[in-house]
């Protein structure tokens, strides 16, 4: 049985270049007209950003900025992630148009849905940390901090602080995909990543005791979703199987 391959995907070296050097310039210009938007909120998005934080800040006590350039250079680097997390679609969108023509048409039937998939999980997986574990973490920090000691928070810090765990967490909001890809590409089927439940259901603990505060609450925060968008994963390659078993 033969496949036919677009033909697109038998343009010489140079063509597949051309062409990446101008997705990529593509994308290069959307974060730059992202970021010229955003920057003259970048103080706003910063107050926004550490909102959750504040919050739980004793009366009189604020953020502090132990570097000379950090009330500058600061909210410039947060406008700069956001201007990449907005753009995120787009750059995506470019990177498709690029990958799809060498796919098989049953190939690019599934990849589109799961690039549509991972963009929306990863932004409710940030969505899940600022609204729901961050207040949650903070209010446990602000709640040990030892008598006598004044809680000011370094706004560069939280600022890398935070943008790990929005990573952390968009991360761990693929599961689904990741299940469904692992699956697809026959590393495993789906009865032996059924059989593997247990295990998963620990590591989703592990991952959750690392990325939370030291109570068990916030771990199973993030613990339960994990193992639940696992399950999710599942789910979703079942019914992919399903019509090959009855053809």
């Amino acid at each position: 049985m033969s496949l036919a391959v677009d033909p697109a995907a038998a343009m010489p070296l140079t063509e597949h270049l051309r062409e990446l050097r101008k997705r990529l310039v593509r994308c290069l210009a959307v974060v730059a007209l992202v970021f010229a938007a955003l920057f003259p909120f970048a103080q706003p998005l910063y107050t926004l950003i550490s909102e959750p934080l504040r919050r739980f800040l004793p009366e009189g006590a604020s953020m502090i900025a132990t570097s000379v350039t950090s009330p500058f250079l600061t909210p410039f680097k947060l406008a700069a992630m956001c201007a990449l997390f907005v753009a995120m679609p787009l750059l995506l969108h470019q990177a498709w148009g690029f990958l799809a023509p060498g796919l098989y048409r049953r190939e690019r039937r599934i990849a589109l849905p799961l690039l549509v998939s991972s963009i929306l999980l990863f932004y409710a997986g940030m969505a899940f940390a600022f609204f729901l574990v961050f207040p949650m973490m903070f209010g446990f920090f602000a709640s040990v901090t030892p008598d006598g000691v004044a809680m000011m928070t370094d706004i560069s810090q939280y600022l890398d602080f935070i943008m790990a765990l929005f990573l952390a967490f968009g991360l761990a909001f693929e599961i689904p995909v990741a299940t469904f890809i692992v699956v697809w590409v026959g590393l495993a089927d789906v009865a032996t990543l059924r059989r593997s439940r247990p295990y998963v259901i620990v590591g989703c603990f592990v991952v959750g005791m690392i990325l939370t505060p030291p109570d068990v609450f916030s771990q199973t925060m993030l613990a339960v979703p994990m193992w639940v968008l696992f399950e999710v994963g599942l789910l979703a390659c079942g019914a992919l199987h399903k019509p090959a078993a009855h053809p």
